[in-house]
Formats: C-alpha cells, sequence, structure tokens
C-alpha cells in the first residue's frame, strides 16, 4: 500500500492505494499521519481514491490517526472514498466520526476555514 505525502498550506495530504487489510499497511498510515503531526501538520486529508478495501485494521487505523489529529489541535478527513469504502463507513458507523468529501479540494476548503477557526 504505498502512500503518498504532499504538504502545502499547512495541510497535509495522504494519497493512498491498494488494500489496508493487514498489520503493516495500517500501521504506516498511521506512522505518517505520526510524522505530519510531529512536523506541525495535525490538519490532515487522506484520499482514498485508490482504496480497494479495507478491514478492521484498516478502520481502526483511521481511528487512531482521527484521535492523534484531534489531541493535536487539528481534524482528519477522508475523500475520494469509493462506493464501497463508503458503504463499510457506514455499516460500521465510522462515518459519524470521521467527514467525508468527494474532493480534495472541498476537503482542503473545510480544513482552512476550521485551521482559522481554531485560531482564532
Amino acid at each position: 500500500m504505498p502512500i503518498i505525502t504532499i504538504k502545502k498550506g499547512g495541510i497535509g495530504v495522504l494519497r493512498v492505494s491498494g488494500n489496508m487489510m493487514s498489520v503493516r499497511e495500517p500501521a504506516n498510515l498511521h506512522k505518517k499521519v505520526k510524522k505530519l503531526i510531529d512536523a506541525g501538520i495535525p490538519w490532515i486529508i487522506i484520499d482514498m481514491g485508490q482504496v480497494a478495501w479495507l478491514n478492521s485494521k484498516g478502520i481502526g487505523a483511521l481511528v487512531s490517526s482521527l484521535t492523534s489529529c484531534r489531541n493535536a489541535g487539528g481534524e482528519l478527513v477522508v475523500t475520494r472514498a469509493t462506493r464501497k469504502i463508503k458503504s463499510l463507513f457506514q455499516i460500521t458507523q465510522i462515518i459519524k466520526l470521521i467527514d467525508t468529501y468527494d474532493n480534495i479540494r472541498e476537503a482542503k476548503k473545510v480544513l482552512k476555514t476550521k485551521m482559522t477557526d481554531a485560531n482564532g
């Protein structure tokens, strides 16, 4: 599961592809999120447009990553999730925890607003 990291304007974008099913892939995602947070970027978009499937380990990594971002004063959102992934988010109720957006531009706009509100 390759993960590409892009940083721009105080927001990190992690482009994930493949599956998030073994122990290694979800742990790698959370590690990348923590690395961004350590670099002072707790506002993160997970681009899941190329993720075919994820299981409970993948969902756990997303929730852990969300918690890490919020503990650092930021937020984590998901963008471009496939219908299959969105369906899984609804079944598992993760949709109530993590905001999802259809595209990166929309997610960035929302995060920039939240960043401004958080910084007063």
